[in-house]
């Protein structure tokens, strides 16, 4: 079964707007349980500018199902990972000023970084996951590094869904055999919907996890956060 994980930092957005506790990200996120959801995501940047350290530590102490922390393994992030011990932490190249994740790691040219990184967090007993584009040569080397899974980005599929559905989700089939090959786990994020989800979950059977929020966060404007968590897991039966 792939789980949903409800990435919540667009939530803290609207919050930080005002400069209040409204929308309270905490009882968002265990609405999100309640309703169905099976994980949690955050991604806290270097500003603040969405979700906040407090919000982690917060989180931690109520949450029931598992919680992933994204973001980039800078000396900071790696201590509020080893201090909040999620389930999962999630490996991301974003320079500290991003917007939001354009590419993956290469892996690769990053190897001695990344597996001193993943021993650490390990040693910690969270698991860790690489953030990386659908190759496999980059999920390969993930393994070598030391990853439990990877996580792969997926805008270039939804970029090109439209158009060809097929040719869209080709290289990320080939990716997850090639996670499975190396003993990994897989994850996949960015720009998943309700439009592109449900196709991309029956292309790839061994996918484990699937973090949403910007585009979840949109239908939940219109249908409500309930319903659109149970369009969702629709998508994911």
């Amino acid at each position: 079964m792939t789980r949903l994980s409800v990435n919540i930092n667009k939530v803290a957005t609207l919050r930080n707007a005002r400069g209040e506790n409204n929308p309270d990200v905490v009882k968002f996120a265990l609405d999100c349980e309640a309703f169905g959801a099976e994980g949690i995501t955050v991604h806290p940047r270097p500003d603040e500018r969405h979700i906040r350290r407090s919000d982690v530590a917060d989180l931690k102490k109520v949450l029931s199902t598992e919680f992933n922390i994204e973001g980039y393994p800078s000396e900071d992030f790696l201590r509020l990972v080893e201090s909040t011990r999620p389930a999962q932490a999630t490996l991301v190249p974003d320079a500290p000023g991003q917007l939001t994740s354009d590419s993956g790691w290469d892996v690769i040219a990053n190897m001695e970084l990344l597996k001193g990184i993943c021993a650490r967090l390990k040693q910690a007993g969270v698991r860790v996951s690489i953030f990386v584009a659908a190759d496999p040569a980059q999920v390969r080397a993930a393994a070598e590094a030391g990853a439990d899974r990877v996580e792969l980005y997926t805008k270039p599929y939804a970029d090109l869904y439209p158009s060809d559905p097929e040719r869209a989700v080709a290289p990320f089939v080939e990716a997850s055999i090639a996670a499975r090959d190396a003993g990994l786990g897989l994850n996949a994020g960015h720009d998943l919907s309700l439009v592109n989800l449900a196709y991309f979950h029956r292309a790839l059977p061994h996918l484990d996890e699937v973090s949403i929020g910007h585009a979840l966060i949109c239908d939940a404007l219109y249908l409500g956060i309930r319903e659109t968590i149970a369009r969702y897991l629709d998508c994911l039966k």
